[in-house]
């Protein structure tokens, strides 16, 4: 991340459920890129009861880098994202705080990115976004595309947040930042990212946004199902009526 500062440091949260085979090539890819590149980090892994075993394959991670780089924050069971980023949040020592998923999904250059882009204009947070430049989706069917874009056509226009992609899961948020939005919110689920944005609008922060291309999981199944769109569509409608 270029031009930080000597005391910047960086807590990425990576809650997982069921990410066994993708857990350590993701952690090898974060620890390879930040050791690099003489940035200060921590890993803090919030596994809500794996039972595929994703939380031992942790442990043997935290023996291999040490656990000053990856620090276990288990739960006993799923709890869902916003409560697993709030659990995190509470363990982490960095001053500022990256949000992604342990899927895969994310490149290790978006860290270059959101760190060029957060100091660039000092941004209260920065969001990955697939819908704007060349951003984009990769793996998808048409289907799942279709319903994205239209869920976050949607959302553009009842809520209006300033911000091109409310359900990304790639952020840098400065931390005393995630403090005061995270209390704000009352989502816990799904929706939990789609508020974050519009309560950060709410309360005046500035949100810098980067191109990202999504790439879809290769390892695993992904979590969004029926029971995740009917609680995007309760909370769209939820801050619709309330902001």
């Amino acid at each position: 991340m270029p031009a930080e500062k000597a005391s910047d440091k960086y807590s990425i949260l990576l809650p997982t459920y069921n990410e066994r085979e993708n857990l350590p090539l993701i952690i090898w890819l974060i620890v390879k890129y930040l050791t690099e590149s003489a940035t200060d980090f921590e890993i803090i892994v919030i596994d809500d009861g794996s039972p595929d075993g994703t939380l031992e394959v942790a442990k043997q991670l935290e023996k291999i880098y040490g656990s000053d780089k990856i620090v276990l924050r288990p739960r006993a069971k799923k709890l869902g994202l916003g409560t697993a980023y709030i659990h995190g949040m509470q363990h982490a020592t960095g001053n500022f705080i990256i949000l992604m998923d342990a899927d895969l999904s994310h490149h290790d250059n978006l860290f270059t990115l959101c760190g060029r882009k957060q100091k660039e204009g000092n941004y209260d947070l920065v969001s990955g976004t697939r819908y704007q430049g060349n951003g984009g989706v990769y793996g998808w069917d048409l289907k799942r595309k279709i319903i994205s874009r239209g869920a976050n056509y949607v959302a553009q226009i009842l809520l209006r947040p300033g911000a091109s992609d409310l359900t990304g899961s790639f952020r840098l948020y400065k931390k005393s930042v995630l403090e005061k939005l995270v209390n704000a919110c009352v989502s816990k689920g799904y929706v939990f990212q789609m508020e974050m944005i519009v309560r950060a609008r709410q309360l005046n922060f500035t949100v810098g946004e980067v191109p990202i291309t999504f790439v879809d999981r290769v390892y695993g199944q992904s979590k969004l199902g029926g029971s995740e769109i009917v609680q995007y569509v309760k909370g769209l409608l939820y801050l619709f009526a309330t902001t």
